[in-house]
């Protein structure tokens, strides 16, 4: 008699539920009993069935009532662990820094400097974002062709090549022995010396 009720009742709750518990249930319990009949001794829960619970855990919340093989507290580690290892595939190492520039876009750089040599690294930059391509200023910078300036002459290069145009100056006082201040104005032509 008691079965009967138990039967009954169970059925009354299946037939008041929703159709997504229902199907819900029957995932986890096929999965169960799949994991039953694979495996004749103690039952070993792979990746995907770890998978299955994880994902059994988060959306339905009656998840419990359907687990049979393990503890409710050993679905949850999984489910952790399983998050666990995907931020770690997620945030993993890729190298450093920013991808690198493709090779035409470094030669467009090039020939847009060699082209216009009036134009700036932000010239540049600007009309590269008008044609859609993204790309920071500073590498823009980086992968335009530098003049190549003559080099200067040394000090000593331009004191020789200037020694006829240059000219000391100096203004000093000097207090006298009776007390009177002269004002004394110098001038040094370098090629007289």
């Amino acid at each position: 008699m008691w079965s009967i009720v138990v039967v009954l009742l169970g059925s009354l709750r299946s037939a008041l539920r929703g159709r997504g518990d229902l199907v819900n249930e029957n995932l986890a319990l096929r999965q169960q009993l799949a994991l039953l009949h694979h495996r004749s001794k103690r039952p070993q829960f792979g990746r995907f069935d770890r998978a299955v619970w994880g994902q059994l855990s988060r959306r339905w919340s009656r998840w419990c009532d359907a687990l049979l093989l393990v503890q409710p507290a050993t679905v949850i580690r999984w489910h952790r662990q399983g998050f666990r290892a995907w931020w770690t595939w997620k945030s993993r190492h890729r190298g450093p820094g920013r991808p690198p520039t493709g090779s035409e876009l470094r030669s467009l750089i090039r020939e847009m400097a060699h082209a216009n040599p009036l134009w700036g690294a932000p010239r540049i930059h600007g009309e590269l974002l008008k044609l859609g391509f993204t790309i920071s200023q500073r590498s823009v910078a980086r992968f335009m062709l530098r003049r190549r300036n003559p080099p200067s002459q040394s000090w000593r290069t331009f004191l020789t090549n200037h020694v006829a145009d240059l000219v000391a100056v100096d203004f000093l006082v000097v207090p006298t022995a009776t007390f009177r201040i002269l004002f004394v104005f110098v001038v040094l032509l370098h090629h007289r010396r």
